[in-house]
């Protein structure tokens, strides 16, 4: 059996086996490379749930500015109080308990870190929903979650209202994009998105509140602070909805308590360095999203780094007017977004003179885009790598300079991952086999679901991606397990190709799927959206000869003007196979 490299032996057999790999420690390669000053664990209990670390974080930064978003501000200070009130409306006048469940529905507002926070302060269960999901993807959620509560942005209560009666949600408070933005500006904002932008489709929901009268009458009412503890749930996560129906990851007050210990250590070599004026993050994944939750959302919260909000980083063009407002110094992203800014011509002009880098996640960050990215900002790009299962991260590059790009990096602190074929054996060294992890930050399991086969005898987390850890100690994602092609009986793995085609100095953006062959099984179909648009498939396709042996080379490739995404920005290979099916 190989050995899976980690910073925590959990379920040792002995003590003696124990202090034997600590002997040997020094001789794991990942061990060597590992930070300096970062340690190899972390105290899982520094905060005896979210609610605790979050009361933390606003005593020491109260005065600070903890979010910004179209302008306006808010301190920790006055996070804290309207938390408060949101918490003490959701016990007193809706009567919610520990453990009722709420959703939240919006993009990026300064409504959602206070309805997020406040929701845990009440001792519910949040469960983060998509704006953009369809009517029937909502009501699966919140069936299957049994909510109880909403709040949702008033351009999407169209659709919850369709599927309301199918639910057993009972109470629904309603946000406007401006609610937050003060008086003028707020109502300005408000107006134009609803009365000229049209973006507000009409609805009948009664019995809604709205989120500032929630706000108000919250402030009337005392708040009770729950009995809340690290065993108890804290997020239902879902996840799955681009490879099939999605499921509530159960995320405890421990598993997100121990990821931010996890994650606050790695990022010491950014945090450390002290710029004048303060840290300054840009928060363009969308909070209900697990990555930009617990990174931007609470560790950056803990450590009093100002969080930039961008509503919509799908309008590039206003993103990079938007970041010519501030001298960021940490970015986090997804491939597609990096991707996006870099091809933005006014990008390359903006002052990057306090960045200290950016980290890559959510999906595979292409070699094309992180040189580009370091040769436009003169930093690096980093990529690491989890799921929505484990809080997420589970890997990532060190911080320190000393990263490798093309991987997923190290294991984070008290954390164990290796690599297993697909009856639960471990592989060594170099062997590609399905990436499993456990420590602190995986979840407990799917909520109300059948967990047989979701974790390996031992508590090993199984990932559904394939990877292997290469002599160095560093983990490398091949590609999820679901997507993988057979040609001719040969593995071929989609990332590979779309890595490969992306590094085509006229290729903005591919995709590549496997479609049924007589001959072969399988073959590779390329999706294409054009950089250059004097590009032809057959400079693509000689590429790609170049580059790649015969049975990886695409069979088809198509020019598109776009590519499916998921809100997160996450090309959808699902929905380009399900074109394919009904063709």
């Amino acid at each position: 059996m190989g050995l899976g490299y980690s910073s925590k032996f959990l379920a040792l057999e002995s003590i003696s086996i124990f202090l034997t790999r600590l002997d040997t420690m020094q001789d794991f390669p990942w061990f060597k490379l590992y930070p300096a000053g970062i340690p190899h664990e972390i105290k899982e209990n520094e905060y005896s749930s979210i609610i605790e670390l979050f009361e933390d974080s606003c005593k020491k930064f109260t005065d600070r500015v903890a979010f910004e978003n179209m302008g306006i501000t808010m301190t920790f200070g006055q996070v804290d109080q309207l938390s408060r009130d949101f918490a003490a409306y959701l016990q007193q006048d809706l009567k919610l308990q520990k453990g009722d469940r709420i959703a939240i529905q919006m993009p990026n507002l300064l409504q959602f870190p206070v309805a997020f926070f406040g929701s845990l302060r009440a001792g519910l269960i949040v469960v983060n929903t998509n704006p953009l999901y369809t009517p029937r993807e909502m009501e699966h959620q919140f069936k299957d979650a049994g909510v109880k509560a909403i709040v949702i942005v008033a351009n999407f209560a169209h659709s919850l209202e369709q599927i309301l009666a199918h639910t057993s949600i009972k109470h629904i408070i309603v946000t406007q994009l401006g609610d937050m933005l003060g008086t003028v500006k707020g109502a300005l904002v408000n107006f134009v998105v609803k009365r000229i932008k049209k973006m507000v489709p009409a609805y009948s929901l009664p019995t809604a509140l709205s989120f500032n009268t929630v706000l108000k009458r919250g402030a009337e009412l005392s708040y009770t602070k729950p009995v809340v503890t690290n065993d108890d749930i804290a997020v239902l996560q879902y996840t799955g909805g681009t490879t099939g129906i999605s499921k509530g990851a159960q995320l405890s007050h421990g598993n997100i308590v121990a990821h931010n210990a996890m994650i606050k250590n790695w990022f010491k070599p950014y945090l450390e360095k002290q710029v004048e004026g303060g840290d300054l993050i840009i928060t363009a994944i969308p909070m209900y999203h697990i990555f930009a939750l617990t990174v931007n959302g609470m560790l950056m919260f803990n450590t009093g780094v100002k969080s930039v909000l961008i509503t919509n980083p799908r309008d590039i063009k206003g993103f990079v007017k938007e970041l010519k407002k501030h001298r960021v110094t940490i970015f986090t992203g997804v491939n597609t977004l990096y991707n996006g800014l870099l091809n933005n011509p006014d990008f390359k002009h903006l002052d990057f003179s306090v960045l200290k880098g950016a980290i890559g996640g959510g999906m595979a960050v292409q070699d094309a885009v992180a040189t580009r990215w370091k040769e436009v900002t003169g930093t690096p790009l980093i990529e690491g790598y989890g799921l929505s299962e484990t809080s997420p991260v589970l890997c990532c590059n060190p911080l320190d300079g000393n990263h490798k790009q093309g991987t997923i990096g190290l294991p984070m602190p008290s954390t164990e991952v290796a690599i297993f074929d697909d009856d639960g054996k471990q592989l060594a060294t170099g062997e590609r086999g399905e990436i499993c992890a456990r420590g602190p930050q995986v979840m407990k399991g799917y909520w109300e679901k059948d967990n047989t086969g979701v974790f390996f005898p031992g508590g090993w987390f199984r990932t559904g991606d394939i990877g292997l850890m290469d002599a160095d100690g560093f983990f490398k994602i091949v590609d999820r397990k679901k997507d993988m092609i057979k040609v001719s009986g040969f593995n071929v793995y989609p990332n590979e190709i779309e890595n490969i085609i992306a590094g085509h100095p006229g290729v903005l953006e591919v995709a590549a799927i496997g479609v049924p062959d007589e001959k072969s099984g399988e073959v590779i179909k390329a999706f294409i959206v054009k950089r250059d648009q004097n590009l032809t498939e057959e400079d693509v396709k000689e590429f790609c000869h170049k580059n790649l042996t015969n049975y990886k080379v695409p069979k088809y490739f198509v020019f598109r003007t776009e590519l499916p995404k998921t809100n997160v920005g996450k090309i959808l290979r699902r929905a380009l196979k399900e074109e394919e099916a009904k063709s």
